[in-house]
């Protein structure tokens, strides 16, 4: 447990035993240090319910503290202000140096799947899917380090148009291949085909198909058969989704994007029937389609019917988006599933979820959410673009910040160490200034900004925890603990360690790294600060030396488990 849930609890206690009820008692971080390191502001809301007046309960309260504070007093109408003893700081510390976990207040445990990723079976992935994919993979390691139990699927689109043009592109240059031949009777051999020509097969195809009505007519003719699972072109994109997900996987391997499920479209057709039974007695005709109502009372927009079936009987997303929230369902049960989609779709969303809802597709205690994200912007603030004006390719922004972090390591020799250190460092630079802003804000992606080994950048997080590691292994030690606080810097480090609890639970409620970002960079400002005023390896005083090293051990641990959190892994040296 928390040291603030540990004083939560206490103060709890003392308020009821005073004969007063209450559902919690808040004990923030202070923003007036002068007046202590901590606020407790519950004699207003106490006093107005029973009568009271706010100043004489709080020094009712007040009274009944132990010497676990220090420097108590009362401000105000009756804030009630206090610091942590030395002793009870110090003992908690020593045992978080044993038990890392007591620092995290685990959650009542839940079920959850994480949808993020959304990548397009062959097509190359884009800067907008970064953005998904990091947020996703953070919020999933978030919610199973604070005891949950996860299930990230990157929930490929593999159906659509995309199959229309890559098959006719295969189609234009190999006419030979017996997937055209009208009159060939056998079994279709698996399809061969190269993750090069892959990446040559659609943007040829998208860009004829613009010019040419026929080109697209095909296209429209071929992605019929593929949504319809008739063959041949269905076994043919099922072989081309293959070799497009190896692909596409390692870009999310490059960023730490790890998937309990590789499923996506394909996957939910084999549920699409079952689905439909249950949607049939909420859908009605419009049009020639089938539709589903979901329009409330007190909507203060316009929430248009969602199209569950095309007028030709044909699936589209939305039936395919519902045929995978029952298979979810169905196979995992989970208390909540999670859809870490760019902003933009927000109406649709609304509109899947009230319709499994009001079907009863699942049940009302399963909470189905959609946590949106701002877009990754350029330095003229608009989405980036490459120099033609296309959306860029996120390999293609990889190597950008690759090649700035190795412009800022020329000391090194070009070897397998200093590549990967490269590589572990563009890939810091990359998630951590994705990570940094609040989740629904558009950013500017300054590659030169991001890559400084100075300020509010991954760089300088990785910086600060080599630095750690590197005075760690010139130091002769066995045991070690915290004998006391000898400086400011020492416990304000300490303090910012207590506050790790909050950070997590405000990020979890919120659903933002932000705030994990913002906390490692003020814990390693602090570690900053104390080294410079602090000879560690020099230092001759065995219980300072002692306090030295647990407090690097302390630091480096919260780091790096924030970090991991982040994926963001972490050199041996740079």
């Amino acid at each position: 447990m928390s040291l603030i849930k540990l004083c939560e609890e206490y103060i709890l206690d003392i308020v009821k035993k005073l004969g007063y009820d209450i559902d919690n008692a808040m004990f923030e971080v202070s923003s007036r240090k002068d007046l202590g390191d901590f606020q407790i502001n519950i004699c207003m809301s106490l006093a107005k319910k029973y009568g009271l007046n706010p100043r004489e309960l709080a020094d009712r309260i007040i009274q009944e503290f132990d010497n676990r504070f220090t420097n108590v007093n009362i401000a105000g109408p009756g804030f009630i202000n206090v610091s942590l003893s030395d002793k009870f700081l110090l003992d908690y510390i020593n045992n978080a140096l044993i038990d890392f976990n007591c620092l995290i207040d685990k959650e009542e445990p839940k079920s959850i799947v994480v949808d993020y990723g959304g990548a397009n079976a062959a097509k190359a992935l884009h800067v907008g899917h970064m953005r998904t994919a990091n947020i996703g993979e953070a919020l999933k390691r978030l919610a199973k380090a604070l005891g949950h139990k996860t299930i990230g699927d990157v929930h490929l689109g593999d159906l659509g148009r995309q199959s229309g043009m890559v098959i006719s592109e295969i189609k234009k240059r190999k006419p030979e291949l017996v997937y055209f031949d009208s009159n060939y009777s056998g079994a279709y051999p698996k399809l061969e085909i190269t993750p090069e020509e892959l990446a040559i097969y659609y943007p040829e195809a998208s860009k004829d198909a613009k010019e040419n009505p026929e080109r697209m007519e095909e296209v429209r003719k071929i992605t019929a058969f593929v949504d319809e699972g008739k063959e041949p072109y269905f076994s043919m994109w099922k072989d081309i989704v293959e070799v497009s997900k190896n692909e596409i996987k390692k870009t999310y391997d490059l960023l730490n994007c790890n998937f309990d499920l590789w499923e996506g479209e394909l996957s939910s057709l084999a549920y699409i029937d079952d689905t439909l039974k249950v949607l049939e007695p909420y859908m009605y005709e419009s049009n020639g389609a089938k539709v589903i109502d979901v329009k409330k009372d007190d909507d203060k927009i316009e929430i248009p019917p969602l199209i569950v079936v095309k007028n030709d009987g044909a699936s589209i997303y939305a039936t395919r988006d519902l045929a995978t929230i029952y298979a979810r369902v169905k196979n995992y049960n989970p208390d909540e599933i999670w859809y870490v989609v760019d902003v933009r779709q927000s109406l649709y969303f609304e509109q899947i979820f009230r319709a499994s809802y009001k079907s009863g597709l699942v049940r009302e205690n399963v909470k189905l959410a959609h946590y949106s994200n701002g877009t990754l912007n350029g330095k003229d603030g608009k989405p980036y673009k490459t120099r033609d004006g296309g959306v860029l390719e996120l390999n293609s922004l990889i190597d950008m910040v690759k090649d700035e972090i190795r412009k800022k390591m020329v000391k090194y020799e070009d070897n397998e160490e200093s590549r990967k250190i490269i590589d572990i460092l563009t890939i810091a630079t990359i998630k951590y200034a994705d990570l940094l802003p609040y989740r629904t804000t558009d950013y500017i992606f300054d590659v030169e900004k991001f890559s400084s080994f100075e300020g509010k950048t991954g760089p300088y997080i990785l910086y600060s925890l080599v630095r750690i590691k590197s005075i760690l292994n010139k130091l002769d030690y066995n045991e070690y603990s915290i004998k006391d606080i000898y400086s400011d810097e020492e416990k304000n480090i300490y303090l910012k360690v207590v506050e790790l609890s909050k950070v997590l639970k405000k990020s979890y409620n919120d659903k933002v790294t932000s705030y994990i970002c913002e906390y490692l960079f003020e814990l390693c400002s602090l570690f900053s600060k104390f080294y410079s005023e602090h000879n560690v390896i020099g230092e001759q005083d065995i219980n300072k030396k002692s306090s030295y090293i647990g407090l690097l051990k302390l630091v480096y641990g919260v780091c790096e488990s924030l970090l991991d959190i982040l994926a963001i892994d972490v050199p041996d040296k740079m």
